[in-house]
């Protein structure tokens, strides 16, 4: 829909927002120092997490990007990468990592804590359309032009694949506005271990 993708146009007004905010923000508690890993969303890179990064760093703990350039899509041994990187940085720190990611980013987010969840502290996820349809999203055609993938390696299997929460904390920050993800494609079910933002 042509009016929700406009909404994303809101994004300098939010930036500025955040701006305004800057004063509350810096009254948030310190972290403890442990590693948090920033995962991108769908064609965006690191760049784009710099600012949340950022933040993070400021409010002491060790972020981490990526480092996997644009993220495309699932392609042939991203999700290795992802692996071997919360391995990598659990290893280096000698304890567990949080994990953090915005849309498509929240997805391999999710997924590393499933995979991983003794190296994984806990999942936060940013506008992640995790338990809906992947074609319930403005993004699909993007998704579908930048990874190479069609309709048919979604099946059945891969959704409720996607749907199964991580046996570890999670939390799902989302908006009612997003012009891209569906906000019930973002909803955790009702858990001790889960939150909806």
């Amino acid at each position: 829909n042509p009016w929700l993708m406009m909404l994303e146009a809101r994004a300098p007004w939010e930036y500025m927002a955040m701006l305004a905010a800057s004063p509350w923000l810096r009254q948030l508690p310190i972290g403890d120092g442990h590693p948090v890993i920033v995962f991108p969303g769908l064609g965006a890179s690191d760049f784009s997490t710099l600012p949340l990064r950022g933040f993070l760093r400021e409010h002491g703990y060790t972020p981490y990007p990526w480092g996997q350039g644009f993220n495309l899509g699932p392609r042939e041994g991203v999700l290795e990468a992802c692996h071997q990187l919360v391995q990598d940085v659990a290893a280096r720190h000698r304890e567990q990592v949080s994990l953090i990611g915005w849309s498509l980013g929240g997805i391999y987010a999710r997924e590393m804590a499933k995979a991983l969840p003794d190296l994984s502290r806990c999942v936060i996820t940013l506008g992640s359309p995790f338990s809906g349809h992947p074609q319930a999203t403005n993004a699909w055609r993007f998704y579908q032009f930048v990874s190479g993938q069609g309709p048919e390696q979604h099946d059945s299997d891969f959704v409720k694949q996607l749907r199964v929460p991580p046996p570890v904390p999670t939390t799902s920050i989302y908006s009612k506005t997003d012009g891209v993800v569906a906000w019930r494609c973002s909803l955790n079910a009702k858990s001790d271990l889960a939150e909806n933002i």
